[in-house]
């Protein structure tokens, strides 16, 4: 058995939905995970933000906008009136608990995770009144009775498996289940969502739980790419990535798969195939335990990072400076992705700088610090194992030309960083595309 999970775009239009059904009309049984009909959990969250200001009015305009195009969906989704009346019905039935929220009192989060949960409740009912129409051998389980996070907000691996098993239990003999991503309950019973990572956390989650075959993670992109095809022209998918590499593409800024999702399928050894829904005869990537020999084998960028050179104001051999430096850091719960060291000064990169001020406050104590904003940090993956020559010098041969703020090499034998201005991350990215991969023969 495999676990397939389609994303928002895969599911967004009717006939996206019938082609989902085409593809896992084999003879093999399958848990299929879907998400929310594309641009439905945006607007969801743009609902419980109006909510949660009082704004009455405009939270319903926003949710007639929301659920009226539904109506014409479920028209060309289904073509018997009884799975027209169905359609319509179950669409009906979560806009009414949405409308009922509206002149509610003391909206909050515990209510917007409510809110958050319809999206994919709608998009699996509706696919599985299709599939019932079709005469399909499917049934409906329900996310919420086999997917719990504990008190850290971290799915129970154990629970999922036992739950889940029971769950297939009750339902012998069907071909295909069908069943929400994204959702979930959290410790306290309450509806809740899994965060980072959506519904492909779902899919990996269930992979894991079960020892599934295979994993398959359903999207608009033909696998994971060498290099971001939005900015760079010349890309090609990758056949095949370990987990440690994918880990570091998808933390790095490869958006086609979020971090988190890896880690159950790395824990219990259950491959990861990436593929594109558009062009399912495309071969995608497998990520899996099996090692590759590539000297590179590919780039991705994040961005909106800050960088903190932090200067001590003593002079040499300042034991315990380090320490310092990482208490502040801590304190704020922030976390840090580079970092480069000399005897009196560290520099180091975050993301998230919504405590700069107070991170900078207290470090300007014991220290002089200078800031730089607008940063990206380009991560190259490959096999950078302390006996490998050769890699390192064609990657900063391509970027002989381009400022580079920081380095960190030797921390992963699988990633070199190199820190740039934002405003030189395209160019940089086009030079080691054409200078790393193409010059010199990486392509796989």
């Amino acid at each position: 058995m495999k676990v397939l999970k389609f994303g928002g775009t895969s599911v967004g239009k009717p006939e996206r939905m019938h082609s989902v059904a085409q593809l896992i009309s084999d003879a093999e049984p399958k848990i299929v995970v879907l998400s929310a009909v594309s641009g439905t959990t945006n607007a969801l969250v743009d609902i419980a933000a109006k909510l949660t200001k009082g704004d009455t009015s405009a939270a319903e305009a926003a949710i007639e906008q929301l659920f009226t195009p539904y109506a014409a969906f479920v028209e060309q989704l289904v073509t018997t009136s009884d799975a027209k009346a169905k359609g319509h019905a179950i669409v009906k039935k979560h806009e009414d608990i949405i409308r009922s929220y509206v002149n509610a009192s003391g909206f909050g989060d515990k209510e917007t995770r409510l809110f958050l949960a319809q999206g994919e409740l709608i998009s699996t009912q509706l696919f599985q009144t299709y599939l019932e129409e079709k005469g399909y051998n499917s049934v409906l389980l329900p996310a919420l009775e086999f997917m719990k996070t504990d008190a850290d907000s971290e799915p129970m691996l154990g629970y999922i498996e036992e739950k889940l098993k029971e769950q297939l239990e009750i339902h012998p003999g069907k071909h295909l289940y069908i069943t929400q991503g994204y959702i979930c309950l959290n410790h306290q019973g309450e509806i809740d969502n899994l965060k980072r990572g959506g519904s492909d956390y779902t899919g990996t989650l269930i992979g894991a739980a079960l020892r599934l075959e295979e994993i398959q993670i359903w999207t608009d992109i033909d696998g994971m790419h060498n290099n971001d095809p939005r900015i760079v022209k010349r890309t090609y998918p990758i056949p095949e990535l370990s987990f440690d590499e994918a880990a570091e593409l998808a933390y790095f800024g490869a958006k086609i798969l979020h971090p988190t999702c890896i880690r159950p399928a790395h824990i219990r050894n259950v491959p990861v195939r990436l593929l594109n829904t558009m062009q399912p005869e495309q071969r995608g990537t497998v990520i899996s335990t099996k090692s590759t020999d590539r000297d590179v084998t590919a780039v991705a960028a994040k961005d909106n990072i800050t960088a903190i050179t932090v200067k001590s104001t003593r002079m040499l051999n300042a034991y315990g400076f380090l320490r310092r430096i990482f208490e502040v850091f801590e304190k704020y719960k922030t976390s840090v992705d580079m970092i480069t060291t000399s005897e009196v000064a560290v520099s180091l990169t975050i993301d998230d700088d919504k405590n700069l001020v107070k991170i900078i406050a207290e470090l300007n104590d014991f220290a002089v610090t200078e800031v730089d904003k607008d940063q990206t940090i380009i991560c190259i993956v490959g096999n950078f194992s302390k006996d490998r020559i050769g890699a390192s010098k064609r990657l900063f041969d391509a970027l002989e030309q381009i400022p580079v703020r920081m380095i960190s090499y030797g921390g992963s034998a699988h990633n070199i960083s190199v820190l740039v201005k934002t405003e030189d991350k395209n160019r940089a990215l086009n030079e080691i595309n054409e200078r790393v991969f193409f010059a010199s023969g990486v392509l796989s």
